[in-house]
């Protein structure tokens, strides 16, 4: 399967692809541990909220700002950080801080410049509008979690998308993340551009991308832009 010869619409995970969530979520941490003298590794930090986030995910569909408080909680368990369930509210609260990455918006300009686009991710409307304020562009389509009450890789995200334009033609998606993005994408032959940062080797059985970049400005060079 290879790229539409003519684009005219372009989506974008959010988190991991414009937002970099791992910073994001580090620094929450390690601001709320440093209130009880706790020290926290990012790596195994990063590591457990993979983990654990997707495990939340697959139950039953409650909002991402649950699906976060009930996240610190197991992290912590699992760090031997004493954490007061009732302080897990920091993660939510901080979503709002979570920076985008700096080729993000340089490079949405061009593509909002010369397509349509849209917005494709796994997080409620309240949370999703606290980040737009870093990523202050006009987007044509957005579908949330809490829209389709479904957590990707189930489909129902991007059913809805296609139900909403009308048509497949010409649309290409990017994302950074393999787990929920690429693999949905290339099991239903929707065009995906994986933004692969953390040059991570696919396993066996696992189906190539549509494309392969390294960071967002190769993925929209990929565009022709």
């Amino acid at each position: 399967m290879a790229l539409p010869k003519q684009i005219t619409l372009v989506t974008f995970d959010v988190y991991g692809t414009l937002i970099d969530w791992e910073q994001g979520v580090y620094d929450a941490f390690q601001k709320e541990a440093a209130r009880d003298g706790f020290t926290i590794d990012r790596e195994e930090l990063i590591r457990n909220f993979h983990e654990i986030e997707r495990d939340i995910e697959g139950g039953s569909y409650e909002l991402y700002a649950e699906v976060l408080r009930r996240t610190a909680i197991e992290i912590s368990k699992r760090l031997d950080w004493p954490l007061e369930p009732s302080r897990s509210g920091f993660l939510p609260d901080s979503v709002q801080r979570w920076p985008a990455f700096k080729e993000a918006n340089p490079q949405l300009n061009k593509v909002t410049k010369n397509f349509k686009t849209g917005l494709i991710s796994n997080i409620d409307d309240k949370l999703l509008g606290q980040t737009r304020r870093h990523i202050p562009h006009d987007f044509d389509f957005v579908v949330t979690a809490q829209q389709v009450r479904s957590y990707k890789p189930d489909m129902a995200h991007f059913t809805e998308f296609a139900r909403r334009m009308g048509t497949k033609k010409g649309w290409v998606h990017i994302s950074a993340s393999y787990y929920h993005d690429v693999a949905p994408c290339v099991a239903n032959k929707i065009p995906v551009i994986w933004v692969n940062r953390s040059k991570e080797t696919l396993e066996p059985g696992q189906k190539k991308p549509t494309a392969e970049a390294k960071n967002l400005l190769e993925a929209i060079k990929l565009l022709g832009l």
